[in-house]
């Protein structure tokens, strides 16, 4: 014997409720969406719904429209941008509502314009993280996480504890990301550091350095031409985004031997503990990811105890009005002002009196031999 199953809605009823406009495409529509995308907007359109109902039958102070703000803003949090229009729709029902049944003059002119605010804020949410396919703050929680991937890339590896090395980074406006940045690697004896320039600064220039420290993470210690790698990879790039500087330290911890090139990067200057004295390193080159084949004129020499060399972005000697040349100069001098009471101290010092007065992105590098 066969049974067969008692609908969960009545025939009549069904009949009745296809009438209803704009119900039929609605239940579709929440059937095709995801679970949770369901889940969460059933739970908003009931309470935005809800707060219309009580603002009018129990307490406007206790249920003001106020409280839609909120139900918007999760809205644009957690909903997809359809599911965020339906909720959009069922706020503007109860607003209605509440105009309708409690008097016009309880939505004043201020509700309405702070409603439609939040409304259109919560789109831009939504659209933004349907763009980048995320729920919630797991955006942000990406860049949080790029960021502190950035900043572990940039510092030094362990040195011996006859060598001391120290990294500065000041990004334009207090962004946590920016156009200079620093990779670095150590394979025994040997460490190889180099500081990048990104064309731009502050957060516009950020996504390029991101991308960048990565490919040049990569190629720093698994080619013996640094630069000539990073060239190639730009040069192979396509589209018009600017340039890039950067300046490659190869130094032997056993021996202090070290190898710097350069590519349209500011000049690498060394310390002299014998004369006391900054010298100004001659390696050069081409900006990088101009011409096919890069080639540099590199610059060797040796540290010996008390000596340091110095590598930095131009965001410490360029300021607009001011020549290239006289902001060098200052840096010799405030370095020879500042760094003697302590390289590790004096780095940060040094950074800080060099950037004040103008916003652009700043990196220095120090290592010394004490």
């Amino acid at each position: 014997m066969s049974s067969r199953r008692t609908p969960l809605i009545p025939p009549r009823l069904r009949a009745l409720l296809v009438r209803v406009p704009l119900l039929v495409p609605l239940v579709r529509f929440l059937r095709k969406s995801s679970s949770k995308d369901r889940h969460r907007l059933i739970v908003l359109v009931v309470a935005t719904l809800l707060i219309g109902v009580l603002d009018v039958q129990v307490s406007a102070h206790w249920f003001a429209p106020a409280l839609l703000v909120p139900v918007m803003l999760i809205g644009g949090l957690q909903l997809r941008l359809r599911s965020l229009g339906i909720l959009l729709c069922a706020v503007v029902a109860s607003l209605v509502y509440m105009a309708v049944a409690g008097g016009v003059m309880q939505l004043g002119p201020g509700t309405l314009i702070t409603a439609a605010f939040t409304a259109v804020l919560a789109w831009i949410m939504a659209r933004t993280r349907g763009k980048l396919g995320v729920q919630g703050l797991r955006g942000d929680a990406m860049l949080l996480e790029l960021r502190d991937r950035l900043k572990r890339q940039s510092e030094l590896p362990h040195l011996p504890k006859h060598w001391g090395g120290k990294v500065v980074l000041k990004q334009a406006g207090g962004s946590s990301f920016g156009g200079d940045f620093v990779v670095s690697v150590r394979q025994g004896d040997r460490v190889e550091v180099a500081v990048v320039d990104v064309s731009g600064k502050g957060v516009d220039a950020g996504t390029r350095a991101l991308m960048l420290s990565g490919a040049f993470g990569g190629l720093l210690g698994s080619v013996d031409d640094f630069l000539y790698a990073c060239n190639s990879y730009l040069h192979r790039q396509r589209g018009d985004e600017g340039f890039v500087t950067a300046a490659h330290l190869s130094l032997d911890l056993s021996t202090g031997e070290y190898l710097i090139t350069s590519a349209g990067h500011p000049p690498v200057v060394k310390f002299d503990a014998g004369t006391g004295t900054w010298h100004v390193a001659t390696a050069k080159g081409v900006v990088l990811g101009v011409v096919p084949d890069l080639h540099c004129e590199p610059d060797t020499g040796v540290l010996r105890k008390g000596d340091a060399l110095m590598l930095y972005t131009d965001g410490l000697i360029e300021q607009p009005g001011r020549d290239i040349d006289a902001g060098l100069d200052r840096l010799l001098g405030e370095a020879e002002r500042l760094l003697p009471s302590g390289y590790r101290e004096g780095a940060r010092q040094l950074v800080n009196s060099m950037s004040s007065g103008h916003n652009d992105d700043c990196a220095l590098v120090l290592i010394w031999r004490p």
